[in-house]
């Protein structure tokens, strides 16, 4: 018996590898030769974004440029069973760019024009390869942005599909708020308009809400390849602001007393003793190495006066030591940069480690109560520890330092991390507040949705998805897919 399954699985191989040379074949007479890789160096560098797992490299990369070409793509794949994963910039997380079982990276950083903006209607159409710093670059003389900021230069295809976030979330949402429309290729090529084709209006209650069906499904219902967004007024004045305290409580409190005074601020992000020192030595800074809150406040210069006064008050009553100001562009700048070039701020800290990165988001009321129990944790377990967040939207995350040459070391940070996100699950928060799901937060999504919540799921990823070809073992997982891990 055990000589016949060899034989099939045997077969089974042998077919699965023709299929894949005639797929080849099939693509370069589509995209030509040049946009068609199957060089291993290619290969490794699509299986893995900038998250510490190993690659998961496809067995093939190709490079599409229109809508056109990733229909006829996904035609192929689905004709002969192949997996599919887009891949936007690289800049995830989560592995959501691994290819687990092989197949099919596809690859849609060429999908780069802005096709239309609509300034009088605060919205623009783009492509998926295009990122949010050229969207913002192109429109700035219109006096509109795009605000989501993530901190990387994401594609929006990608952010769209990982429901991203970032910085200014406390006022101006994630992607979730932000996608007005989407253009997606289905399983089997068709192409469909989650809003209806050239739909732009701000609202609807018109059948299903398909655009945030498929904004964070991270690719496994279909191939985002355009996006409808919203934009945004430059504000008038922006005015940022730094604002140090002794306990990383005390910092949290603060926050919380911010929202519950609708003071309507833009940006309110949290880093600690840890980081600040990080950030001083990378960015060349001299800010004091305390748990300290970066704020920003957008409006009329009398608006963002009056909301920066009461945000200092409430600081110094809590225990803020100096309320330091930021108006001129320069300086501000200076920054956020260093707000986001934190992750490889910790990584200059222990030359030669890696991260592994936590991203609970919890109910603002007991942000302060998890926080601390973190830091807690990340002392008692010997690790290098950066903690930092959005903490505007209760939404923070820990920067756990390992030598990638210790498995066991790998494992505690590891552990760790799933620590942290049970307890985010305990009070009532979310595994993942930006980063997605993607191979390995799938073990948690049953603890927040419940059996019923994954079962829906599936039914969905079956209906969408019935060959199973779509960024398979992400997000969802069907029964007995982790069988055929490659």
């Amino acid at each position: 018996m055990d000589f016949v399954l060899g034989l099939i699985s045997q077969r089974t191989q042998r077919s699965q590898l023709l299929s894949l040379e005639i797929s080849i074949s099939k693509f370069e007479s589509l995209l030509g030769s040049s946009n068609v890789s199957t060089s291993t160096a290619v290969r490794e560098h699509h299986g893995k974004d900038e998250g510490p797992y190993k690659s998961y490299p496809p067995d093939v990369v190709v490079w599409v440029s229109s809508t056109d070409q990733v229909s006829a793509v996904t035609r192929i794949c689905s004709e002969f069973q192949i997996p599919i994963i887009p891949f936007g910039s690289g800049t995830g997380m989560e592995l959501g760019v691994g290819a687990p079982f092989g197949g099919v990276c596809m690859n849609l950083s060429n999908m780069d024009k802005i096709i239309e903006v609509h300034p009088e209607d605060f919205d623009a159409s783009v492509e998926a390869g295009v990122t949010r710093l050229t969207l913002n670059n192109y429109i700035r003389d219109t006096g509109l942005w795009f605000p989501v900021d993530p901190g990387a230069d994401a594609s929006l295809g990608g952010m769209s599909s990982t429901r991203a976030s970032g910085t200014n979330a406390v006022r101006y949402g994630t992607m979730k708020d932000n996608v007005l429309n989407m253009e997606v290729v289905l399983a089997d090529g068709r192409v469909i308009h989650t809003a209806g084709k050239n739909r732009r209006a701000r609202k609807s209650s018109a059948g299903y809400n398909l655009t945030n069906l498929f904004v964070g499904s991270e690719g496994t219902l279909g191939i985002i390849t355009k996006i409808t967004l919203k934009l945004h007024a430059i504000p008038e004045t922006i005015v940022s602001a730094v604002c140090p305290f002794l306990t990383v409580k005390a910092a949290v409190d603060v926050t919380t007393q911010v929202l519950q005074s609708s003071i309507p601020v833009a940006r309110i992000e949290l880093m600690d003793e840890v980081s600040m020192y990080a950030c001083n030595l990378y960015s060349k800074l001299n800010y004091k190495e305390l748990p300290t809150l970066f704020l920003e406040f957008h409006g009329s210069p009398s608006e963002v006066e009056t909301q920066a006064q009461l945000v200092e008050e409430i600081s110094k009553a809590s225990g803020g030591l100096d309320f330091q100001w930021a108006s001129d562009v320069e300086t501000r700048n200076k920054l956020w940069k260093a707000r986001h070039e934190i992750y490889y701020a910790g990584l200059a800290l222990n030359p030669g480690y890696k991260f592994i990165v936590t991203d609970a988001c919890v109910p603002i009321s007991k942000l302060s109560e998890v926080v601390i129990q973190c830091k807690q944790d990340i002392d008692k377990s010997g690790l290098t520890g950066i903690m930092l967040g959005h903490v505007g939207d209760g939404n923070f995350h820990c920067l756990v330092a390992y030598p990638p040459f210790e498995d066991s070391a790998f494992e505690e940070a590891v552990s760790l991390k799933n620590k942290i996100t049970l307890k985010a699950l305990d009070v009532g928060g979310t595994c993942t507040g930006e980063h997605g799901i993607g191979m390995f937060r799938t073990e948690f999504l049953e603890k927040e949705f419940g059996h019923d919540g994954i079962w829906t799921m599936q039914q969905i990823k079956r209906a969408l998805d019935p060959l199973n070809i779509l960024n398979p073992g992400k997000v969802v997982l069907l029964p007995g897919m982790h069988q055929n891990l490659k």
